[in-house]
């Protein structure tokens, strides 16, 4: 299936929505640690009773596994809408430290423009199997080619 070849001007013109998104993302993120931790307290305070319905903290243990389930789904479908539903990827580790890739075409292959949570505009790339450790600074060509390579009329790309 094609891929969008991004620009480095298209991938800077999603930055502040990125940056939006990961606000939302450790927004919830802090929300889990939070219902994580009342619900550990009560864990230690009853232990194997904690799931016992009389018990007197049933339903604040109940309504705080409920609310950890909520946040986990509400992440999941942020990712999958705003991340990649536009084609993005998060490499690994990338949702624990905002890194997020956008993929391109550079001298007839794929890499990925490489994006970390703060930075103002896209600086670097990387090879596919390079990752963060492979980051390269964007020279002026590369800011003004890639993402132009072979495409179809869509801006999409086929798998060299």
């Amino acid at each position: 299936m094609p891929e969008k070849a991004f620009t480095v001007a298209e991938a800077n013109r999603l930055i502040p929505t990125l940056e939006g998104v990961l606000d939302s993302v450790q927004e919830r993120m802090k929300r889990i640690q939070g219902a994580t931790e009342r619900l550990q307290v009560l864990d230690l305070l009853w232990g194997a009773k904690i799931g016992s319905r009389d018990n007197p903290d049933y339903g604040e243990a109940q309504s705080h596994s409920a609310e950890i389930l909520q946040l986990m789904g509400e992440i999941e479908e942020l990712v999958e809408r705003e991340i990649e539903g536009r084609g993005l990827r998060f490499p690994q580790g990338g949702l624990e430290h905002g890194l997020i890739d956008f993929p391109t075409v550079w001298d007839g292959r794929r890499v990925y423009l490489c994006w970390k949570r703060g930075e103002p505009i896209i600086e670097a790339w990387h090879e596919v199997d390079g990752g963060f450790s492979g980051r390269r600074t964007l020279t002026a060509e590369q800011v003004r080619e890639m993402g132009r390579g072979p495409a179809d009329a869509s801006g999409s790309w086929h798998m060299p």
